[in-house]
C-alpha cells in the first residue's frame, strides 16, 4: 500500500474519506460457499495403490493432477451457494504463495451455463476502492461488498485476472485439487466480465480462491463439513454438486433452514499428520474457526490415519480421539458447536487392513458413547452393509470400496438430525 505524505493542514474531504474507510462495518457475513486450499507441495510420497476396477478419487484425471499455471490470463471459476442474500463479497487466497500475487481485476457474476455468465448481473469487485489489488505471501483479501441478488441453490462466477506469472516456478499455487467442477482458463488476455468466454483450457481445481459470503440477519449461521474425501465429494458425478454437504444443503432449504453449508475436505487428509494438505489439527483455525458466521461443524476424519499406517499399531485409537479432543477444545473455545459422525466402512480399499478395522471400530465407539462431542451423525449405520458391517452396501459403493457414488452421498446427509442446528452448545 502507498504511503500518503501530507503537511501539517488535511483537507476536510480527506478527512472524511478517512473516516468513511475506517468506519466499522455492520453487516452481519455469513459463508455461502468455500472450500479447503492446499498446495501440490503438500502432497506426500505415498505408493500408489493396486489397480482396481473401480474409480480414481479426483474424478477426471485423478485427484493428483496438478493445477494450470496462469500466464496474463483469466480464471472462469464456478461455485454453487447454499445460502441466498442481496450483498456478496468474496474472499481470494495466497496462503500458500512464497511471493505476492497480482490480482489485475476480479468480477462476479450469476453463471447461465458452461462458461456463459447472465449479462445484467456482472458486478466488478474491488479492493478498498481499487480493481487491482496485491494479494502478500501467505495471506488472503476480502472484497469490497457489492449488491448482487444471489439465489441459494445457484451457481455463480467468478472472474480472475491475473495479469503475471502465477505458476508453480513463480510461487506454490494456492489451490483446491479434485474439485469435481469444470472451471474454466482463458485464452491470454483480460476477460473479466465477458459473457462469452474465451475459453483456453480446463482445470477441475479452485485456484486462489476461498470463500464466498453473503450479508444475512444477526441469527443466521453456517455449519462447516470439515473431513477428508469423503466430505470433499469424491468420485461423485462432476459438475453436479452431489456431495453430501451439496445435499446437507438441500435439506435445508427444502425446510426453509436458512443456513449455509461449507465444505472444508480435503480428499487424503489426515487427523494427526500432514498427507494431502495439513493436517486437520494444523487446519483448523483457518478452515473452520476463520470462517465467517460458522456456528456448527460436523468432523468427519481420521479414515487416512488409519487406512495409511497399514498394520502399524501408531497412530492408534487413543491417538486418534486425542486428536478430536484437540478439536473439540478449540471449538468450544470459539462457542461453536461441534458435531462427530462415524467412519464409514472401507473394507475391501487398497489401504484397508484387519488393524486398521479394528481402529475404526474403536474411534466409531468412542464418537458415539463418549458424549465428548455435542451430537453425534452415524454415518457409519447408514452406509454400511448389514450382513458384512464392515464394508459399504453394494448401492452406494462406486468401486473403490472407500468413497461413496451419488446415492451413498445422499443417503448420508439424510440421515443427519437438522435439530442439532438448533441446539446450543453444551456449557
Amino acid at each position: 500500500m502507498k504511503r500518503l505524505l501530507v503537511g501539517a493542514t488535511i483537507s476536510l474531504p480527506l478527512i472524511a474519506l478517512v473516516a468513511q474507510a475506517q468506519r466499522p462495518t455492520t453487516e452481519h457475513w455469513v459463508g455461502t460457499w468455500a472450500t479447503a486450499v492446499m498446495t501440490m507441495s503438500q502432497l506426500p510420497n505415498l505408493p500408489p495403490p493396486p489397480p482396481q476396477n473401480g474409480p480414481t478419487p479426483g474424478g477426471r484425471g485423478g485427484l493428483f493432477q496438478p493445477p494450470p499455471d496462469v500466464h496474463n490470463q483469466t480464471l472462469r471459476q464456478i461455485v454453487h451457494t447454499s445460502l441466498g442474500g442481496e450483498r456478496v463479497r468474496v474472499v481470494f487466497s495466497n496462503a500458500f504463495g512464497t511471493a505476492p500475487l497480482a490480482v489485475g481485476a476480479a468480477h462476479v457474476a450469476l453463471r447461465d451455463k458452461d462458461a456463459v455468465i447472465v449479462p445484467a448481473s456482472d458486478r466488478i469487485l474491488m479492493f478498498g476502492g481499487s480493481r487491482p489489488t496485491t494479494i502478500p505471501a501467505g495471506s488472503s483479501v476480502i472484497s469490497d461488498p457489492v449488491n448482487l441478488s444471489v439465489p441459494a441453490a445457484a451457481d455463480l462466477v467468478v472472474d480472475l485476472y491475473l495479469p503475471g506469472d502465477a505458476g508453480a516456478a513463480v510461487s506454490p499455487v494456492t489451490t483446491h485439487l479434485g474439485a469435481e467442477q469444470t472451471n474454466y482458463l482463458s485464452s491470454p488476455g483480460n476477460f473479466v466480465g465477458a459473457v462469452e468466454f474465451p475459453v483456453a483450457s480446463t482445470t477441475a481445481s479452485w485456484l486462489f480462491l476461498a470463500r464466498v459470503e453473503v450479508a444475512a440477519p444477526p441469527q443466521v449461521g453456517s455449519v462447516v463439513a470439515f473431513g477428508d474425501s469423503i466430505t470433499d465429494g469424491a468420485v461423485s458425478t462432476p459438475d453436479t454438486n452431489n456431495r453430501w454437504p451439496d445435499h446437507l444443503a438441500q435439506r435445508l432449504l427444502g425446510e426453509r433452514v436458512r443456513m449455509g453449508v461449507l465444505n472444508e475436505g480435503i480428499s487424503g487428509n489426515r487427523v494427526l499428520n500432514d498427507g494431502v494438505g495439513a493436517s486437520a489439527l494444523a487446519r483448523f483455525d483457518r478452515d473452520v474457526l476463520a470462517q465467517a458466521g460458522a456456528t456448527h461443524v460436523i468432523v468427519l476424519e481420521s479414515i487416512n490415519d488409519i487406512g495409511f499406517a497399514r498394520d502399524n499399531p501408531s497412530p492408534s485409537a487413543a491417538d486418534l480421539i486425542f486428536g478430536h479432543m484437540q478439536l473439540i477444545e478449540r471449538a468450544h473455545a470459539r462457542g461453536l458447536v461441534i458435531i462427530g459422525a462415524t467412519l464409514t466402512p472401507f473394507e475391501g480399499a487398497f489401504y484397508w487392513t484387519p488393524e486398521g478395522e479394528a481402529k475404526r471400530a474403536a474411534v466409531n465407539q468412542w464418537i458415539r458413547t463418549s458424549g465428548a462431542y455435542d451430537g453425534v451423525v452415524d454415518f457409519d449405520a447408514v452406509v454400511r452393509d448389514i450382513n458384512a458391517p464392515t464394508k459399504l452396501r453394494a448401492q452406494y459403493n462406486p468401486g473403490d470400496n472407500l468413497h461413496m457414488n451419488d446415492a451413498g452421498y445422499e443417503a448420508m446427509a439424510n440421515v443427519i438430525d437438522l435439530s442439532l442446528f438448533t441446539k446450543e452448545r453444551r456449557r
